[in-house]
């Protein structure tokens, strides 16, 4: 499964953001994922399943517990796919910007210009 399929998911983006914070045990995400989307204990052990196979999560007893982990490396590796798109939006933002600044700047010089005599009447209320 692809790193962004398996993100697309709410539960399981909400999963990792858990993890992100520190380890957990299967019980301690199952009562905070449990309560937030109201699932049952099997369900969140399917979606932990889903992240432990897809690289995101891994997971070790700890007496009778088992705790789970994120994987730096996923993240990582989903860091470095992701870069590729932030060019293109880092262009598109900038662009922009500039053009949300010239508007800050001044009126442009359209439609609705009483300057150059084109304004669309307004209809006030007697």
């Amino acid at each position: 499964m692809h790193a962004f399929d398996v993100l697309g998911d709410p539960v399981r983006r909400r999963l990792v953001e858990l993890l992100a914070e520190d380890d957990r045990t299967a019980g301690g995400l199952t009562d905070v994922i449990g309560e937030e989307f109201g699932i049952s204990q099997p369900a969140v052990s399917r979606h932990l399943r889903v992240l432990r196979e897809a690289g995101f999560a891994s997971s070790a007893p700890r007496g009778t517990a088992r705790v789970y982990r994120l994987e730096p490396r996923a993240v990582e590796e989903l860091d470095r796919a992701v870069e590729r798109y932030r060019s293109l939006w880092r262009q598109r933002l900038d662009a922009l910007g500039t053009e949300i600044a010239r508007g800050r700047n001044g009126p442009a010089r359209g439609r609705d210009d009483p300057a150059r005599g084109n304004a669309t009447p307004r209809h006030e209320e007697p």
